[in-house]
């Protein structure tokens, strides 16, 4: 056959996951702008639906921003990682009756290598890749988009052009017509440092990386990532496609060009580490009991400090709260040039945030103040992954970079005083409607829509917030399983 290809590699990613198992198991969320994150004043956006994307919302945007974008259609829902990693373990089983070898990126995208593609022709692959989408509807309901390419790199960007539910299979043939004008951020570890870097020497895509000057791409990226990177823009990514070990720690870190003196500048540094390592967190669906901070003083000299809580967060703000208690104030400690934030302990059980503040030992200093844009440049920047092999993996920052652009961020904020019995968004039971979630709650009332996966949309009640029938529920029943 002419058109057959030696090898095919597909990557599915499940579209908009987060926000889609919101409208799964609340279906009077879909078709609307759906965001799922934080609502505190550091809250950002973990996942938007499509509808929320179209009027200007995207992961990792601050949660005020969204809602001014989106207006007051907006829908806004903290997360459930019980929900979503048991949809995630659902889909996760598709992909083990169809493949023998499934390598997970995070807990809603992976590569497949189907040995019965090998020297499979464009359609047959596309006939494959329509069959392993529907099996994923059919058993979770989900939408999924796949790309299949000729390695992982261009399996992952084809990926991104089938969005949303969609199938794009690039031939090798076709490798300059489709890659080449794209933005040179789209290659896997081309990070803002990295791209900045290669846009000095005029390169804006992956045409110019490819055709650009062996000297000019190490003196650019240096020896080691560059001529890897620079060989894939040429079209050619050989790498296994093999099971992952779990990760045992994640971390982020920035080396400075110039030292942090105030504690202002360290506590902008620690947010943004912390916010990092937090990605990848949400990414991998687990929780994490211990952070820990690393410095390195000017002369080179480093630290570290933890603190473990008694049970797993997936909250933005306990970490970023146990980070700052834990870094020191450099007009003590002395210049600071590297700054990092680790998260270990990774478990799937975590605690609800609402009681987590309690835990969380005090700040040392005042670190607040300092703008982002007071801080230093960032020489060197990058997202460790610690496997039980441990063997770190780096992932630079970007579209197609092993840091998923979908999964990112915050998971509400602490309220002081008053607790709700009933926040938005929860999970509730009454004996007779059954399964619901709390659709807005004040003055002692609170609205419930009664709905799961499999009842279709529900209608809305509204209770005395203290009435003694309305009981919390376990996420898990929404999905009707």
């Amino acid at each position: 056959m002419a058109d057959a290809q030696d090898r095919w590699v597909l990557h599915v990613d499940m579209d908009a996951f987060f926000a889609s198992c919101e409208q799964l198991t609340r279906p009077t969320l879909r078709g609307r702008p759906v965001l799922v994150g934080g609502v505190g004043g550091r809250g950002v956006v973990a996942g938007c639906s499509y509808e929320a994307r179209a009027r200007g919302a995207r992961s990792a945007m601050p949660a005020h921003q969204a809602r001014r974008l989106v207006g007051p259609s907006a829908v806004f829902l903290p997360p459930r990682m019980a929900v979503y990693r048991a949809l995630s373990r659902r889909v996760f089983e598709v992909f083990a009756q169809h493949a023998p070898v499934v390598e997970q990126v995070s807990v809603d995208e992976a590569f497949l290598e189907p040995p019965e593609l090998r020297g499979a022709d464009v359609e047959r692959t596309r006939g494959w890749a329509r069959d392993l989408r529907a099996a994923i509807r059919e058993t979770t309901g989900l939408p999924a988009s796949v790309g299949a390419g000729a390695g992982k790199q261009y399996a992952k960007i084809a990926s991104e052009l089938a969005k949303p539910d969609g199938i794009a299979v690039v031939h090798r043939r076709d490798h300059a017509e489709v890659f080449d004008p794209l933005p040179v951020r789209s290659l896997w570890g081309v990070g803002p440092v990295a791209g900045e870097r290669l846009s000095q020497f005029g390169i804006a895509t992956i045409g110019d990386l490819a055709a650009m000057d062996d000297d000019d791409v190490v003196h650019a990226l240096g020896r080691t990532v560059g001529p890897a990177i620079a060989r894939i823009a040429r079209g050619y990514d050989d790498r296994p496609v093999h099971e992952r070990a779990e990760a045992k720690q994640i971390s982020a870190e920035s080396t400075f060009a110039a030292d942090l003196t105030t504690a202002g500048q360290v506590a902008v540094a620690v947010r943004r580490s912390a916010e990092g390592a937090h990605r990848r967190l949400l990414s991998d669906g687990r929780a994490a009991r211990t952070v820990t901070v690393k410095v390195k003083r000017s002369d080179f000299t480093s630290i570290t400090r933890s603190f473990t809580l008694p049970a797993g967060t997936t909250s933005l703000e306990t970490v970023i709260a146990v980070a700052l208690s834990l870094a020191p104030d450099p007009v003590d400690f002395g210049a600071i040039r590297l700054l990092g934030v680790g998260l270990s302990g990774l478990t799937e059980i975590h605690q609800d945030a609402l009681f987590e503040q309690e835990f969380v030992p005090e700040v040392r200093h005042t670190l607040v103040g300092d703008r982002d844009d007071d801080l230093p440049d960032i020489v060197g920047v990058g997202t460790t992954v610690t496997t039980d092999d441990d063997e770190p993996a780096i992932a630079g920052g970007g579209a197609g970079s092993g840091e998923p652009v979908h999964a990112p961020a915050a998971i509400g904020a602490w309220r002081q005083g008053h607790r709700e019995r009933f926040r938005t968004g929860a999970d509730v039971r009454h004996p007779e409607f059954g399964h619901g979630w709390v659709q807005g709650s004040g003055l002692g009332r609170v609205s419930v829509r009664f709905e799961t996966a499999v009842t279709g949309p529900g209608r809305m009640r509204t209770f005395a917030e203290d009435d003694p029938v309305l009981e919390t529920a376990d996420p898990l029943d929404s999905l009707g399983w």
